[in-house]
């Protein structure tokens, strides 16, 4: 199978299926000398884990991380970094009328067709459960960019149509991101978050899900980090938020709004700020110009559709005997969230920071004296 690795320079390859012995990550290109404990990562995937609230899947799993490799005495070596979590409750029995029926909404048809077979148990690679392993290796990145002053916070931004205002979203301080991690729904306002709760409950009481989109910014970023060509830094961003499941649309800064402005309105005017630096008026192009940071924070939005397993009969197709499709119905067992959202903002979050990360190691040969400072 390709595809499994992200990034040039900061490398994550992640392995593994849902109702498999266990799934990780090995990430190569790693700095030497960066402290990390399994404590730095576990704290993010238990964000991330099932079975914490009414609007999760019951599926109940530690998601208990293992170093197995690139770290001694608490700090990296520069080696690869192989991580290691072992799954602990799978129902493997609820799919088991899954092994010819295709799910709607899922990547069954076309992996088997793809590959002649697949893993029908929860969905095997496809699965919502290999972002656990994107979590552990975006943590690691996380904390390399917090040595450096770069920060990363992503909070729910609706869900159905329960909508947190984007003058919040825009003024996200500690207050309300403290509010938003100790919520359910991780919106940052508990008004939004009861409004979210009983949605959300009343799919779940209807057997249907639903969906919504999630808000991620990034501060403390240097001017000219990416890549003015094919490796526009929203570029990157884009491919690593659409590579997580159910991601259907992404936008940068304003994203879709620009395209009903004057250039007068969209354009961020700019000013000489203190210590020679730039400031920006507005920031309607995200933090990003020509495909390269401009200082002002970086704002992304990523939309998520609705939780395609629902306990609903479904039309679908089935294969025969004779290995051809047949037309048939289907009711979907097992243990499912009713919403993607809440548990996929810690993902949002360290794919953004493993593409950061790796663009400030690519930028790292972008000047005589950035070699020179290091050599």
């Amino acid at each position: 199978m390709a595809g499994s690795t992200f990034g040039k320079n900061f490398r994550v390859t992640t392995w593994g299926e849902s109702h498999g012995p266990a799934l990780g990550a090995v990430i190569d290109g790693c700095p030497a000398g960066l402290p990390l404990t399994s404590e730095d990562i576990q704290s993010y995937l238990d964000r991330r884990k099932p079975g914490t609230s009414s609007l999760t899947t019951s599926r109940s799993e530690s998601d208990t991380v293992e170093i197995l490799s690139g770290v001694y005495e608490g700090v990296t070596t520069g080696c690869p970094i192989s991580l290691m979590i072992r799954n602990t409750s799978q129902h493997s029995k609820d799919y088991g009328n899954l092994r010819t029926t295709f799910r709607p909404g899922h990547a069954d048809l076309c992996f088997e067709e793809k590959y002649g077979i697949r893993d029908h148990r929860g969905g095997g690679r496809s699965s919502g459960r290999e972002t656990a392993a994107r979590v552990a290796a975006g943590a690691i990145a996380a904390k390399a960019l917090k040595t450096l002053g770069i920060e990363i916070h992503a909070v729910t931004a609706s869900i159905g149509n329960v909508t947190v205002p984007a003058e919040l979203l825009d003024n996200l301080d500690n207050a309300s991101l403290k509010t938003a991690y100790s919520l359910h729904s991780v919106m940052p306002d508990k008004s939004l978050d009861d409004a979210a709760t009983e949605l959300i409950t009343k799919c779940r009481e209807e057997k249907d899900s639903v969906g919504g989109s999630i808000y991620c910014t990034v501060t403390g970023m240097p001017v000219g980090i990416g890549e003015p060509v094919f490796d526009k830094l929203d570029a990157t961003l884009s491919h690593a938020i659409f590579s997580i499941g159910a991601v259907k649309a992404v936008e940068i800064g304003d994203g879709i709004a620009v395209s009903e402005l004057n250039g007068s309105e969209n354009n961020d005017r700019m000013r000489a700020a203190d210590e020679g630096k730039v400031s920006f008026e507005t920031n309607h192009a995200g933090g990003i110009l020509g495909g390269m940071s401009s200082s002002a924070p970086i704002k992304i939005k990523a939309y998520f559709k609705p939780t395609p397993s629902i306990f609903r009969p479904q039309e679908t197709v089935c294969k025969n005997e004779n290995g051809k499709f047949e037309s048939t119905e289907l009711t979907i067992e097992g243990r499912h969230d009713p919403v993607i959202v809440p548990r996929a903002v810690v993902v949002v979050e360290c794919m953004t920071a493993i593409t950061v990360f790796d663009a400030l190691l690519e930028n790292m040969g972008s000047k005589m004296e950035h070699l020179k400072k290091i050599y």
